[in-house]
């Protein structure tokens, strides 16, 4: 990997931006569910070459010591020297001796590092396998228990185990240290002299690569899971992995294996089960609390559980190993029809939810919605649909949603019938009910839906912290469409207790509300992106162990483009993790102003205006007020109101002399207004001036 390991970083009025250019086009990413010992974030992406480990943040290694071994040779240490033997028997013997040497790697990392504001790649490491990689399936995200149990990848311990998908049908599990190698480790000299020294499954990383047989053509998704080895009897018993795979093949095929991950095999691992399906499916994964259930989505028909370990016959004598060849078919999920239309709307994703209890549904049109399997409602328990899966009962189903909602700004992908429907000008138009019916029916039937179908989109969750220690919280993130449609659950829990407390599925108050009880809509991903579209989301849990009960978003999104992927976090650079956007603020608040605040010249001086509005006329009021004032000034009473200019319009008081002196009636009321009025056309007059500074206005008799 030739990139910078450096981020691009952009601030926007929301979230934080981590742009990380690569020097590859990426076909899939994924964030593995656990750290690994050094606390760095491991991230897996696809590639036309194979695939890419990242390890992001945590402890970074200790600066290399030179070796001076050879130094000291030169200056006549008193090391001891080489003796080199020519024409020995031996020679052969010790030159194979020293390449079988295996390298050990021992990385060394710093005690204590600091915190840094956006973590670095620590390390990065390329697999080549030859191919290109088109998919990675890595194992469900569910932490350790309260007694400190390990469960799902934390059985795994320091060791990596992710299974990938190429474009020559091959599928493959690889397993890895999940320590990141030292860069001693990748400057060795044989890494340099051969090409292929680092290939997948030379062990040169202390890799495995197994490889697993069945398919005739190209896996469309994976999913892997850890082997329920509960009811066995032996204590050191070895891990084993499930893998599911999903193709094309024929009308639609699904196969699974039982991987030994600590055994070696020299032909590929042939499955145990193989189910043909009527329709290709979109996309499989397991349940992380029941192993053995795997959700399967057909985009136009449903969504359906299948578990493995349930025979689906009571006695089959075909059955030799631990699994039964065929399983069964639990439940069908079916969801909403576009009406008018006889279909029904096409599945984007779905994902497990509630510990494997519920699952949160995305269509195409831009609906969600959460099917309430096990009847864990946050307020009002349903019916268990699991009292119905006994022995003998198969393929009960479930249409109605717990909640549901559509996401905002995704209108227009409901309204594409009506358009077109309005832009039909000059053709023949049904007149009798049932023509027109059928009319709009086949008009939505064959535009709408197969606009509909050409929409991608996806949905990730991720186990966050709770306020319970015996439990966790699970966040989710969902995209339709492109970048302008990526929302985020930070609390799935409280989001869907807030949806059953509006007591409304119409989704129109779905932004607004506290901070984890809403789904947040992230704005601004372009200036990451830099052009690229959105191909897919992924979910990095926080580092911090609390739980986000201050308004805060304890996650990172992962935004994958075509040759870069974006991290999306918390703009706010005080650490509490609240979106800037959603945060409320103060009015008289001590935090400094982000904008740019521009200042004027304040040695420019000011122009001083004064103006002396007096007359002669008389009979005025003005000249009686001013000889009102000069009477002052000879009885000594105001010297220094005398000396003062006259500023401003003295209306109020010349008002008050008119009002008292009503014996007068001599007076022209008329020449007098007109008088007052003449202000107004010298006012009128000054604005066509160009002079600065000090001016003087007087107005003269007539």
């Amino acid at each position: 990997m030739t990139s910078s390991t450096n981020p691009r970083i952009r601030r926007t009025t929301q979230n934080t931006l981590l742009t990380y250019n690569l020097s590859r086009r990426i076909h899939d990413v994924k964030t593995y569910p656990i750290k690994s010992p050094q606390g760095a974030t491991i991230l897996i992406y696809a590639h036309e070459a194979g695939v890419t480990i990242i390890w992001r943040g945590g402890r970074r290694f200790k600066p290399s010591k030179k070796p001076e071994l050879a130094r000291d040779h030169q200056n006549g240490g008193s090391a001891d020297t080489g003796v080199m033997v020519i024409d020995s028997d031996d020679e052969d013997a010790a030159a194979k001796t020293t390449s079988v040497a295996a390298f050990v790697d021992k990385p060394e990392f710093e005690v204590s590092s600091e915190e840094a504001p956006y973590p670095e790649i620590t390390q990065t490491l390329d697999l080549t396998l030859g191919t290109s990689v088109l998919h990675v399936a890595v194992l469900p995200s569910s932490p350790n228990t309260v007694d400190g149990k390990a469960t799902g990848a934390g059985l795994l311990g320091d060791k990596l185990a992710f299974a990938v998908s190429c474009a020559t049908s091959d599928v493959y599990v690889i397993t890895l240290p999940s320590t990141p190698p030292s860069p001693e480790s990748k400057a060795r000299p044989e890494l340099k002299i051969d090409l292929l020294a680092g290939r997948a499954g030379s062990g040169t990383w202390g890799e495995s690569l197994i490889a697993l047989g069945g398919l005739t053509r190209r896996s469309d998704g994976l999913a892997v899971a850890l082997a329920n080895t509960s009811s066995s009897t032996q204590p050191a018993t070895p891990l084993r992995l499930i893998v599911a795979a999903h193709s094309s093949q024929a009308s639609g095929i699904l196969q699974m294996w039982d991987v030994a991950l600590d055994t070696k095999l020299d032909r590929p691992v042939e499955p145990f089960q193989t189910e043909y399906l009527p329709s290709a499916l979109t996309s499989i994964s397991f349940n992380p609390t029941h192993g053995t259930q795997l959700l399967t989505v057909s985009s136009t028909h449903a969504a359906r559980i299948y578990d493995y370990a349930a025979p689906s016959l009571a006695n089959d004598p075909e059955a030799t190993g631990p699994f039964p060849s065929q399983g069964s078919w639990l439940l069908s999920l079916y969801q909403p029809f576009a009406k008018p239309s006889s279909a029904r709307k096409p599945i984007l994703d779905a994902a497990w939810i509630s510990r494997g209890q519920a699952i949160f549904v995305l269509l195409a049109d831009g609906m969600w919605g959460i099917w309430d399997i096990d009847g864990v409602s946050p307020l009002s328990a349903g019916a268990t649909m699991s009292s119905k899966l006994k022995s003998g009962v198969r393929g009960a189903a479930l249409t109605a949603f717990s909640v549901s909602g559509y996401i905002e700004g995704t209108s227009s992908l409901r309204s594409i019938a009506n358009q077109q429907k309005e832009n039909q000008h000059g053709e023949f138009a049904p007149m009798t009910p049932h023509t027109r019916k059928q009319a709009t029916a086949s008009l939505i039937s064959t535009n709408t839906l197969d606009r509909l179908a050409t929409v991608h989109g996806s949905v990730r969750t991720v186990a966050i912290a709770s306020a319970k220690k015996s439990s966790y919280e699970e966040a989710l993130v969902l995209w339709v469409g492109s970048m302008e449609h990526v929302c985020v659950v930070p609390v799935v829990s409280r989001f869907w207790e807030s949806q059953l407390n509006k007591g409304s599925s119409s989704g129109v108050n779905l932004f607004t509300g506290g901070q984890t009880s809403r789904m947040i809509k992230l704005s601004d991903l372009a200036t990451g992106l830099l052009g690229e579209p959105c191909c897919g989301v992924d979910l990095i849990a926080a580092k911090s162990s609390r739980p986000a009960l201050d308004g805060g978003m304890d996650v990172e999104v992962v935004i994958r483009g075509e040759s870069r992927f974006v991290i999306a976090r918390d703009s706010d650079e005080s650490g509490n993790k609240k979106l800037a956007l959603h945060r409320p603020r103060r009015l008289f608040s001590k935090e400094r102003p982000n904008a740019i605040i521009v200042h004027g010249e304040n040695d420019k001086p000011v122009p001083k205006l004064s103006f002396n509005l007096s007359t002669a006329k008389a009979g005025t009021l003005r000249l009686r007020s001013l000889s009102l004032d000069t009477e002052d000034d000879m009885n000594g009473q105001s010297q220094t109101a005398a000396s003062r200019p006259q500023v401003g319009f003295d209306f109020a008081r010349m008002l008050n002399a008119a009002a008292d002196d009503s014996a007068d009636v001599s007076r022209d009321v008329e020449a007098e207004m007109l008088g007052i009025m003449e202000i107004d056309e010298a006012l009128d007059s000054m604005h066509g001036t160009q002079n600065a500074g000090r001016k003087r206005v007087f107005f003269e008799d007539s």
